[in-house]
């Protein structure tokens, strides 16, 4: 063999050997990257809101979750939100945008979300979606989990306020959709109301919709019809109800956010989300590599849920009784669903001694004593 050719030999032999070592390292240069992407830094955080992050109630106080958590963990994180996403395909592909634009950690905040993330989290395994209030035991995908704050605590401290405020014994409850949550939250509701006042009656409306300034309105003025002295708004956002019953001189409860500011004189007290510490909480193990799938709840103990701020009109002894119990709930020395607990049509729900756990509430679908008006059977909402 002539030196030109040994030559010709010898650098395909070395050209073969560089693209195999490059091919190599591309292999494991991916691997890696499949491995790890949810340990970029800074990472990649989305949020999807079902209305507006201005709403002063269910997605402003999410996005002021948002904002803590971008307070408490500079330079490692950047996060990202979507508004006004409906609970329908929309969100996947709001989902799969995220995603493309490098988000590794999406918050879907909306109980009509969790179909949607289970099918993009299946196709996207390097991703960790977090859903929002619906609770799914077992998991079925690896890398979605659940979290919730129940507000149990807090709304039976101002159903205890409400029923002694209430002069007419006659109080409204506007709901947005007729979905487990929402029974709970009316459940407890009524049972701190009528832990006071066994006379006092609660009326139900439900307006099908979770934002719909029109339809509240409109449900006020038809409970303010049947004499209610004091309205319950359980809605993304209150502040069209409370406004409504302030300029009727109604008082006024909401969930879930301390809205006082907006019912001078009407306003008693509420519950109210704090979801900042609960984001730091999910994104820092993630960033320590510690976090496992999980169907998480937490009560008032945690400081996840709070109850809101008494109104003026709230008289000195009456925030106290409440206090003392909003003290032994979070102690853990008083348990709101413990029975025995019936229905409205006298039916044992929940038997003596026995307490509700988390999956018996999460498929309630009825109503305690002293709530009035007609249950619709809607499982799931669409929007």
């Amino acid at each position: 063999m002539n030196s030109k050719n040994q030559n010709r030999n010898n650098l395909i032999k070395a050209t073969t050997f560089i693209i195999a070592i490059c091919i190599l390292a591309f292999i494991c240069l991916s691997s890696l990257a499949s491995k790890g992407e949810v340990n970029q830094r800074p990472l990649k955080v989305g949020f999807i809101l079902v209305a507006s992050r201005y709403d002063y109630g269910w997605n402003y106080l999410h996005d002021q979750g948002r904002l803590y958590l971008e307070a408490h963990l500079p330079g490692q994180i950047e996060t990202t939100v979507a508004e006004n996403v409906p609970e329908n395909a929309e969100v996947e592909r709001v989902m799969e945008r995220m995603i493309a634009q490098g988000n590794r950690v999406i918050f879907a905040t909306a109980y009509g979300y969790l179909e949607s993330a289970l099918r993009v989290a299946a196709k996207h395994p390097e991703v960790i979606i977090m859903h929002a209030g619906l609770r799914l035991d077992p998991l079925p995908v690896k890398n979605v989990g659940t979290y919730f704050a129940d507000p149990h605590d807090p709304i039976y401290v101002s159903g205890m306020v409400a029923g002694m405020m209430t002069k007419a014994n006659k109080i409204g409850y506007v709901g947005a959709h007729p979905v487990p949550p929402l029974l709970v939250n009316l459940n407890v509701f009524t049972l701190g109301v009528r832990a006071v006042n066994a006379k006092a009656q609660v009326k139900m409306v439900w307006t099908n919709s979770w934002h719909d300034p029109g339809l509240e309105v409109e449900a006020v003025n038809s409970l303010m019809e049947t004499g209610v002295d004091v309205i319950f708004a359980n809605l993304d956002s209150p502040v069209s109800v409370l406004q409504a019953a302030e300029k009727n001189h109604l008082y006024s409860v909401a969930c879930p956010a301390d809205l006082d500011k907006l019912a001078i004189k009407g306003w008693l007290t509420g519950a109210k989300w704090n979801w900042g510490p609960l984001y730091v909480k999910i994104v820092q193990s993630i960033l320590d590599n510690t976090w496992q799938r999980s169907d998480s709840r937490y009560g008032a103990k945690e400081g996840y849920v709070q109850l809101s701020s008494f109104g003026a009109s709230v008289p000195k002894v009456i925030q106290r009784q409440a206090l003392e119990v909003w003290q032994k709930l979070k102690d853990g020395k008083f348990i709101v669903f413990k029975g025995p607990i019936k229905d409205r049509d006298g039916v044992l729900r929940i038997p003596a001694g026995q307490v509700a756990n988390a999956n018996y509430l999460a498929q309630m679908d009825w109503v305690v004593a002293g709530v009035q008006g007609s249950l619709p059977r809607e499982k799931k909402p669409v929007k």
